[in-house]
């Protein structure tokens, strides 16, 4: 199978250690040591070393000035710090990945604790980075040029190819459990299917706003939010080009609960590991919590730090920002791996929520601890074997149990 060379930067910080102390211990007992997470180590990107020294350089120059000689040499303001977009892992957990603002992929080993690879891509842009089935190979969305979702061995900094059709911004990519196959969603109102051994696509769905899509474990079903319309539909996986299965009218259950983001504002869509509780998270005050069999909604999960600056999925256009500022992410909560607690970020600290407990009579279920930290959490990750779990905005977070907690 050909390549095609990829505009990379050779790998910076290869192997830098990050000094973790305390190893990730499986998942058995997240019951007993979920309220006991503490952040261990921030990674914060470091500046090239060619922007650093045109910032010493230059640091006396006036903005306009200083703005001037960035841009000729093609480089980003040291004085902002990049944002994560997105955070992923591997399927074994061994390996954690970012992509950001700044154009980069990072790859971090978190069994070994150490910085393994840094990926650029200033031609196309990046975000929504996701492992495929294959540790050394990720599928990335554009963020410039066109709407393309690009393909690449991270071994040797390579496309493998391209996957072209969409003709508006990728909003959302996901990996199909157990097979080579995805699913991507556009602004240009079509739900795509694909498998990454072929260049185009497989199937095709067009529905309105169709801006977050989520597999169920199993495979073989999927399920597709479209805010404008205030649903999630779900469909079989065989039978995808049929009408969907079951339908979650997110409006006509939650308007009570959060009128402002039944029909706009969603981050995040994820199954429960056993498939039967399906979470839609809003850029508002709380997230939402439905039964995937009967599309019920049996929690409103109210964050009492407030929403965090980040805009929802689809509100940022193609690059991923607006003139504001603003980035979009891949999300600010998610199941951890056992199903049963929900995670989210806000201005500052993380919440938890045990799912099992019961909501209030108007559906509200407070959070049930706090995890404290003075940041904003704008993009979270759980490590899907073992008992870690990473936060994000401008410093990528390592979070793990506190043994004399």
């Amino acid at each position: 199978m050909s390549s095609t060379p990829m505009d990379l930067d050779r790998p910076e910080r290869n192997g830098t250690s990050l000094n973790i102390a305390r190893s990730t211990a499986p998942v058995s007992n997240l019951t007993d040591v979920i309220s006991s997470f503490r952040p261990t180590k921030v990674s914060s990107k470091l500046i090239k070393p060619t922007a650093l020294r045109s910032y010493i350089i230059v640091k006396r120059l006036t903005n306009h000035a200083l703005l001037q000689l960035l841009r000729r040499e093609d480089i980003k303001d040291p004085r902002q710090p990049p944002h994560v977009l997105s955070i992923d892992y591997n399927d074994d957990g061994e390996l954690l990945m970012t992509s950001a603002s700044d154009e980069t992929i990072q790859i971090y080993n978190i069994r070994e604790g150490k910085h393994e690879k840094s990926l650029v891509s200033k031609k196309y842009g990046v975000k929504l980075a996701k492992f495929t089935h294959t540790s050394s190979s990720i599928i990335y969305a554009s963020t410039k040029q066109n709407n393309a979702i690009r393909y690449l061995a991270t071994h040797d900094n390579s496309f493998i190819r391209y996957f072209e059709g969409h003709e508006g911004p990728v909003t959302s990519l996901a990996v199909h459990p157990g097979s080579d196959n995805f699913i991507s969603c556009s602004q240009d109102n079509t739900v795509r299917l694909w498998d990454t051994q072929t260049k185009n696509w497989q199937g095709q769905l067009l529905l309105r706003s169709p801006y977050l899509a989520a597999y169920d474990p199993s495979g073989t079903v999927f399920a597709v939010g479209c805010p404008s319309s205030g649903s999630i539909l779900l469909y079989d996986v065989r039978h995808y080009d049929k009408a969907p299965f079951a339908t979650v009218d997110v409006v006509d259950q939650g308007r009570a609960l959060n009128p402002n983001h039944v029909v706009r504002g969603w981050t995040k869509l994820e199954f429960s590991n056993d498939g039967k509780t399906l979470l839609l998270g809003t850029r508002g005050v709380g997230h939402f919590l439905f039964d995937a069999f009967e599309g019920t909604l049996k929690a409103y999960l109210r964050r009492p730090g407030g929403n965090t600056r980040r805009l929802a999925v689809g509100e940022g256009g193609m690059s991923a920002t607006n003139s504001g500022g603003e980035y979009e992410s891949s999300g600010d909560c998610c199941f951890a791996p056992d199903g049963r607690f929900v995670i989210s970020g806000s201005r500052q600290d993380v919440v938890v929520w045990d799912t099992l407990k019961p909501p209030s009579s108007d559906k509200n279920l407070e959070p049930t601890w706090t995890l404290f930290d003075k940041r904003e959490t704008a993009v979270v990750g759980f490590n899907p074997r073992f008992n870690f779990f990473a936060t994000a905005d401008t410093d990528l977070i390592f979070w793990l149990p506190d043994p004399h907690a």
